[in-house]
């Protein structure tokens, strides 16, 4: 761990917000229809956002590296493809995991969880989570500026995607934006206010059918701005760097490596290895992990992969 010990503060308060979380699911009523913004407020889908912060360090070292990194890291989440029960693995801030979490609950009704790329307190993690249901809905939990846990429902009909992520800040303002591929290929953005709140969605592109992953959380090219990647059926890796205008947030997509078909899931828990750079993590079928590095550079984003753990076929990674 070196100087960046972790606290049971931080780690009660995200496993209590699993807690909460897996209750609302599981009294959660089927829905349908578009996706959209609501208002009205849900019950506390804060769960596992309380077991984030329970991870919170108090070290001063901790903070006084937070605040000069620009990606903050979140927790990598795991359910198990045959009990369903979630499991959490936090960064270790040295490029890798700690040993894993066992929340010990049914998370069978969730089709993702999204973490945002927004730190309220300046303490290296990001503070709100979006929860995806099977069924559509989508709820927000969050700790406000004040460190109090909030939650809402912020809307239904998600299911029309069959992928959601939240890479940052697509140009709005400083809140970490949505974004969504419908069944057409089509991807649409939508924007974030600090409640979780979203904008009615604006159009990205069509073609995004493509692509067999999309990803990433933060600034990939070291320009400041929100980028993703996206896997091709080939296995071609593609960047799409930030605009910083979230009426047209990617420019035209540049090719960054091949073979990233050797992993069946590539996804970013920002910035792993705490050198203020986002990172990705990319898992073998055989469960072996691989972190890439972030490098900061448009043209080689990415330094060579290195293997952080093995076993992980056992899950679905969110």
């Amino acid at each position: 761990m070196g100087g960046y010990s972790v606290t049971f503060f931080h780690r009660a308060r995200v496993l209590k917000a699993a807690v909460a979380t897996a209750a609302v699911a599981a009294a959660t009523a089927t829905l349908a229809g578009t996706a959209f913004a609501a208002g009205d407020p849900a019950g506390p889908a804060a769960a596992r956002e309380k077991a984030a912060a329970a991870h919170q360090s108090q070290d001063q070292g901790v903070r006084a590296r937070a605040a000069v990194t620009t990606t903050p890291t979140y927790p990598m989440m795991g359910v198990h493809k045959s009990s369903s029960e979630l499991y959490m693995y936090f960064s270790d801030r040295q490029g890798g995991f700690e040993p894993r979490e066992h929340i010990a609950l049914d998370y069978s009704s969730f089709a993702d969880i999204i973490d945002t790329n927004h730190d309220y307190d300046a303490d290296g993690y990001g503070d709100g989570t979006w929860f995806l249901y099977k069924n559509g809905r989508m709820d927000f939990s969050w700790f406000d500026a004040s460190g109090e846990l909030r939650d809402k429902q912020v809307g239904k009909g998600w299911n029309i995607y069959n992928t959601v992520l939240s890479p940052g800040d697509l140009g709005g303002a400083t809140e970490t934006d949505v974004i969504g591929r419908d069944k057409d290929g089509v991807l649409w953005s939508y924007l974030s206010y600090p409640d979780g709140t979203l904008t009615k969605r604006a159009r990205v592109g069509g073609g995004w059918n493509a692509y067999t992953q999309i990803a990433g959380q933060g600034d990939l090219s070291g320009d400041g701005k929100t980028d993703i990647v996206a896997r091709d059926k080939s296995g071609a890796l593609w960047l799409y760097k930030g605009t910083g205008n979230y009426k047209a947030p990617f420019a035209s997509r540049t090719r960054i490596g091949g073979g990233w078909n050797t992993y069946d899931r590539v996804l970013s828990v920002g910035d792993l290895d705490s050198d203020g750079k986002a990172d990705l993590i990319a898992r073998k079928p055989n469960g072996d992990l691989f972190r890439y590095s972030g490098t900061g550079s448009a043209q080689a984003p990415f330094a060579k992969p290195v293997k952080i753990g093995h076993g992980f076929q056992i899950y679905n990674l969110l």
